[in-house]
């Protein structure tokens, strides 16, 4: 029998998506700095392990899900805290995949939470943030994959970039102005395999930030408060 974890509102437990955000903010910062200084190398790495940590812990609401999460976690260490950058060998391969499966687990559980929910809160709107968040690291591993197959499959313009291959912070600028649609200047996408990704990330970010939208005007729709308290009978006369 599955077992839950109950907190209490304002506890250090309760806000499990906050700090998980806040996190996946700090990887985003620091991404620049990964490839130049040793304090960024360094730094990016604790950063995305500590990532890692807090994903399992803001999806442990069962006994089931930890354990679950903890598993597909192993890969995902190796990948984003020791493997120094992606190669076409099949052990490589295997744990990318595997950090994909586990990005997509944690998007699903998180989901599933946020969205399950009839009143929306502060911590609501982190999850909601969280996923957005995770689903474009997500997409700039695959964009990673695809390259390491197909070095070609991505240009970047030797006019605005420094260098002629990209790099793991090139894939992520990439997703997320994908994402975004606003568009990664520099960075054209080549390969069919490249250009499809390309595409289904654009539709995925324009159709979840509909459906949180839609989501938060639901959940904050006028007479929402007045039926959650409603008022006293007024007395008969």
């Amino acid at each position: 029998m599955s077992q839950r974890v109950h907190t209490r509102p304002g506890s250090y437990t309760s806000r499990r998506f906050f700090f998980l955000f806040l996190f996946l903010l700090t990887l985003l910062i620091l991404y620049p700095y990964a490839e130049g200084t040793r304090f960024g190398f360094y730094g990016i790495r604790v950063v995305g392990s500590a990532v890692i940590l807090l994903s399992v812990y803001a999806v442990s609401f069962r006994r089931g899900l930890l354990i679950a999460a903890i598993i597909l976690a192993v890969p995902a260490f190796y990948l984003r805290g020791i493997l120094p950058r992606l190669s076409p060998t099949t052990f490589s391969v295997l744990a990318l995949v595997m950090t994909l499966a586990f990005d997509v687990f944690i998007v699903v559980i998180i989901f599933r939470r946020v969205f399950a929910r009839e009143e929306a809160n502060a911590e609501t709107v982190f999850g909601a943030l969280c996923i957005y968040l995770l689903v474009g690291f997500s997409f700039s591993s695959l964009y990673g994959m695809v390259s390491v197959f197909q070095p070609n499959s991505l240009y970047l313009d030797p006019h605005v970039n420094l260098h002629l291959h990209p790099n793991r912070f090139d894939f992520v600028y990439y997703s997320f102005g994908t994402m975004t649609s606003l568009g990664a200047t520099g960075i054209t996408p080549v390969s069919d395999e490249a250009r499809s990704l390309t595409i289904l990330e654009a539709i995925l970010g324009v159709l979840y930030l509909a459906v949180l939208i839609a989501r938060l005007m639901g959940a904050y729709r006028p007479g929402s408060r007045s039926q959650d308290h409603p008022q006293p009978p007024s007395p008969s006369r």
